[in-house]
């Protein structure tokens, strides 16, 4: 699907961290349910049974969100040269481990971004959402021994900090053609694709610098949320939020908290919106009425920016 004369990007093709021990972020990310692999001198991070690269993964000092690359149409990408020119956006050279396709340029808050000619990696119609019950006089009982690990089907969205989310929003909305699906002013803003994505597929979160809050991953149904929630806290990472429903989007969720103090998100059932809708984008929705319908009390530091100041 694309969107008739819009231009703009259509996926989050892939994002990039540099973390301080790879054996401990493949023993997480592994838990969690994705597809590790040894590329390109890092990690890189798959769903099982999809051929798409979702993310890769560098060795450095300290956790830093080190770059998001973007996908594009073919046929955009004359007019998107020309469009990032007349934004007067600075070009660069590509981070460290990072492909040479496409046009590199500096973003919000001095944060490497990339756009490429890819495959749409976001969805063209809602993940497909299961509630199943056991039927009078049959059992629903599943037990531990034969519980399935939760493997989530591809990643939703992704959550960055930014130190003005308002003014980011703008930016995203101008330069990549991002629209503004909801918000809660000065706090957070969602940010869906023109041609067709989930609810969010960029969200920014209000701090003093930069940096990686969470991924969301996409599974069908609670029971494997809950599973999911389950594997990470036997495996030791016992430290996240959920399980419970989120209000924008309106997605189920369970938040681990990694090694280094962002988190991977669990998701079913998000809010989806066609290239054709026009979504009543609202920026000002009340914090305290819409950031969770139902979970746990949100922990402490949950929304904390853990990566250094000055990246």
């Amino acid at each position: 699907m694309k969107r008739p004369n819009v231009l703009a990007v259509h996926s989050i093709d892939h994002f990039a961290l540099e973390v301080p021990d790879l054996d401990e972020a493949r023993r997480f990310f592994t838990t969690f349910g994705l597809d590790v692999r040894d590329e390109a001198g890092g990690l890189a991070l798959y769903t099982f049974g999809h051929p798409h690269c979702w993310g890769r993964l560098f060795r450095a000092g300290a956790k830093r969100l080190h770059f998001i690359s973007f996908g594009i149409f073919a046929e955009d990408e004359a007019a998107f040269s020309d469009h990032l020119d007349a934004c007067g956006v600075r070009r660069i050279a590509p981070p460290a481990g990072a492909s040479t396709d496409g046009i590199w340029f500096e973003g919000f808050d001095g944060l490497p971004l990339n756009i490429r000619i890819a495959e749409k990696a976001t969805p063209d119609e809602k993940s497909s959402f299961a509630a199943t019950t056991a039927a009078p006089g049959e059992t629903g009982a599943v037990f531990n021994s034969s519980a399935p690990q939760t493997r989530p089907r591809r990643m939703s969205h992704f959550a960055i900090f930014a130190t003005d989310v308002i003014a980011a929003t703008a930016w995203y909305e101008k330069v990549l053609g991002l629209r503004l699906a909801d918000g809660s002013g000065p706090v957070v803003a969602f940010l869906h694709g023109a041609h067709g994505s989930d609810h969010h597929l960029l969200a920014l979160v209000a701090s003093s610098h930069r940096g990686l809050h969470h991924s969301s991953w996409d599974v069908g149904s609670v029971q494997e949320i809950g599973l999911g929630s389950a594997q990470m806290m036997r495996a030791g990472y016992t430290k996240g939020w959920g399980v419970g429903r989120h209000v924008l989007g309106a997605n189920y969720f369970y938040y681990a908290t990694d090694p280094w103090g962002s988190h991977a998100e669990y998701s079913a059932d998000i809010d989806f919106i066609p290239a054709d809708c026009n979504w009543p984008a609202n920026p000002n929705h009340a914090p305290e009425d819409s950031f969770y319908l139902w979970g746990p009390d949100v922990p402490e530091g949950f929304v904390d920016n853990t990566e250094p100041a000055g990246n």
